[in-house]
């Protein structure tokens, strides 16, 4: 068989592990890496920046492409800073750090029109993508803080992994998250340290803490602090919980989560309260919701709220209408449009996350929404047969994006109103793909939720096709 002339050049190029050369980034991936050509061959360069000229030494060969890292910056690009994070080269979650932030906005924007360009929606070249709508703080927004335990160097440390691997970066500081998170998260490494506690060991799957969970609410300042585990015993809890007590009076729920085992899952099936409530306040649109430890919340309670008055807008809501919350989690989305439509209609995987939305709804004296435990999928159809219809549909998937049933759903439905909130570009541009089968649209509204990293939202304004 002929081999194509690309991958003649592929083959072609002498390239080793440690080899130097010159490389001019032409522009960033979709990971934030900087992305250059070499004798043909994309190469893929962690922290180097669009028009930059940088001597790159080779970390690793493959078939179709090359990664390395910057040996020497010749030429800095003018939208290059000095990141705030001394680890946001090495640890994974700061990887636009050091591009000043009017070029991370058009950055998240390019990564809409990459994704359209990849999976080509019909009459995707037309759609009207807007300029990102930025954060009002580009530091210290983040509410909640995941961070492993294990031990470095023979003491208690606390973060997040160096990108692909499993070596942990130990973080006094962090620049992104809101400080009292931060301040937990310290203290809690003192108190494991000194009370011994055992702290979890991959490779004999050993120790007992393993991830520390740390949320505040931006309204109240109160914060929830859940202790992840290998198993349910947890050695000196009374002398541990004393000292929380004590140094951390803002800590007004603690809970333990048992996720045993090497697993890629952050959470296990076991929830223990150990101590204060089980749930902490955050308000949002002029609401109150409560949250429990495994609740799904926006990671940047501000910028949540423009979010969904983006929604708002793409939904063009009236008081006549019948709106669908196909993943309505704790019913922040669909109780915050309840004053605008006749009734609302959610549904949730999670059996627990709909007694939150319930009682969410209760607690700010809400009484046209409906919550059912099942996926979108299943219960859209049911809904459908018992004689109800929609007039509007909002939904906000996790980055997977749409289940094929729920897209079959919402085509044969044709909610004459609908918006898409979505979290990864790849799976909403591949979803409209199939839905601009009946539907146009009328925009892509990029919102930067997490500045500093790649991460980007956007909602989508659909409208059915004449």
């Amino acid at each position: 068989m002929v081999q194509s002339r690309s991958h003649r050049r592929h083959q072609d190029i002498n390239v080793k592990v440690g080899d130097r050369f010159p490389l001019t980034i032409r522009r960033l991936g979709v990971n934030g890496q900087g992305i250059g050509y070499f004798k043909h061959k994309v190469c893929f360069v962690p922290g180097a920046l669009p028009q930059e000229v940088v001597v790159v030494e080779v970390t690793a060969v493959h078939p179709r492409f090359l990664e390395a890292k910057i040996h020497r910056l010749r030429k800095p690009s003018r939208d290059r800073v000095v990141p705030r994070d001394d680890y946001a080269n090495i640890a994974g979650g700061f990887e636009l750090e050091k591009l000043a932030y009017p070029a991370q906005l058009r950055f998240k924007r390019q990564v809409v029109l990459d994704s359209l360009e990849k999976f080509q929606p019909y009459g995707y070249r037309a759609y009207n993508v807007r300029p990102t709508i930025a954060a009002p703080h580009e530091y210290g927004y983040r509410n909640k803080a995941t961070f492993q335990i294990r031990m470095v160097d023979g003491h208690v440390a606390a973060g997040l992994y160096k990108a692909q691997s499993h070596d942990l970066v130990d973080m006094a500081e962090c620049a992104v998250q809101m400080p009292a998170t931060m301040k937990v998260i310290r203290t809690m490494v003192k108190l494991i340290e000194e009370l011994a506690i055992p702290v979890y060991e991959e490779k004999h799957n050993s120790g007992i803490i393993k991830t520390l969970v740390v949320r505040e609410s931006r309204a109240t300042g109160e914060l929830q602090l859940t202790l992840i585990t290998n198993t349910a015993k947890l050695p000196h809890k009374h002398q541990l919980l004393d000292a929380i007590a004590e140094q951390l009076p803002e800590v007004v729920s603690v809970m333990q989560n048992v996720n045993p085992g090497d697993t890629p899952l952050v959470w296990g099936d076991q929830m223990i309260h150990l101590a204060g409530e089980e749930y902490i306040t955050e308000s949002l649109m002029g609401l109150d919701f409560k949250l429990s430890a495994r609740s799904f919340l926006q990671l940047n309670p501000e910028q949540t709220e423009t979010l969904y008055e983006e929604a708002a807008k793409a939904l063009e809501l009236t008081s006549d209408d019948q709106l669908v919350d196909a993943y309505a989690g704790i019913g922040t989305i669909g109780l915050s449009f309840a004053n605008q439509v006749k009734r609302v209609w959610g549904m949730e995987t999670i059996p627990e996350a709909v007694e939150d939305a319930k009682q969410n709804a209760t607690l700010n004296g809400i009484t046209n929404t409906h919550y059912e435990a099942g996926t979108a999928e299943e219960v859209l159809p049911r809904w459908q047969k018992e004689g109800r219809h929609f007039d509007a549909l909002v939904v906000d998937p996790p980055r997977t994006g749409l289940d094929d049933q729920l897209i079959e759903q919402i085509i044969k439905e044709r909610p004459t109103k609908f918006a898409y909130i979505s979290c990864n570009m790849a799976s909403l541009a591949r979803n409209l793909r199939r839905l601009t089968s009946v539907y146009h649209v009328d925009y892509i509204q990029p919102i930067d939720m997490m500045p500093q990293t790649t991460r980007c939202e956007a909602v989508v304004k659909l409208s059915l096709r004449k």
